[in-house]
């Protein structure tokens, strides 16, 4: 940030509107106007304190991601069991389109699918952020290895991926207007996967 004449606005408040409106439009159908309207700053300001629309994008995919990772370890941390916490996740995934008029999916995933590898610098955040996913669910897989839910010999490494990959499925069906109840039934299956 450059120094010049102090922000008058809140940052953090400022960064939560964009996110919003980056998850809810992805990154190229986001104008800087809009951003501008949601976050409610004048240009000068949006430069002084962010940069550019890239990199507020940045900034954007590392707080989603580091707020993800927070209500993931404290969701896990609050259910006794491993398998439970997997069953949850996957449940909620489901009922993301009971839960929301327009539901948004993950905005890392969106991204993954936005930008298909075209930037080096998102790709990386992306690929820290399925990777810290995937480190929460590896950890209520051994969990639940440990205390017999799901089957020692099982590579906990390659279930964490599998189940990042199959929540970021159910929040697509979710997004392409796909009954719930059909939705769920695709956790259901995922679940018979973690035994």
């Amino acid at each position: 940030m450059s120094h010049g004449r102090p922000l008058e606005f809140d940052p953090q408040l400022a960064l939560q509107k964009a996110m919003e409106l980056f998850w809810c439009h992805g990154y190229e159908a986001t104008s800087l106007q809009a951003l501008l309207t949601a976050m409610d700053i004048s240009k000068s300001s949006f430069y002084q304190a962010f940069g550019s629309k890239h990199e507020l994008f940045e900034r954007c995919l590392k707080a989603f991601r580091e707020r993800q990772v927070e209500r993931m370890n404290a969701a896990l941390a609050q259910t006794s069991s491993g398998k439970e916490f997997l069953r949850n996740m996957l449940f909620a995934a489901a009922r993301d389109s009971a839960t929301t008029e327009f539901p948004k999916g993950c905005l890392i995933m969106n991204t993954a699918t936005e930008f298909s590898g075209r930037d080096v610098v998102v790709a990386d955040l992306v690929g820290e952020g399925a990777r810290q996913f995937a480190g929460v669910f590896r950890t209520a897989i051994e969990r639940a290895q440990a205390d017999g839910e799901i089957a020692a010999g099982k590579d906990a490494e390659v279930l964490a991926r599998y189940v990042v990959s199959t929540i970021s499925g159910l929040k697509t069906m979710a997004k392409a207007g796909l009954p719930t109840a059909a939705i769920e039934d695709v956790a259901e299956v995922a679940l018979t996967v973690l035994a």
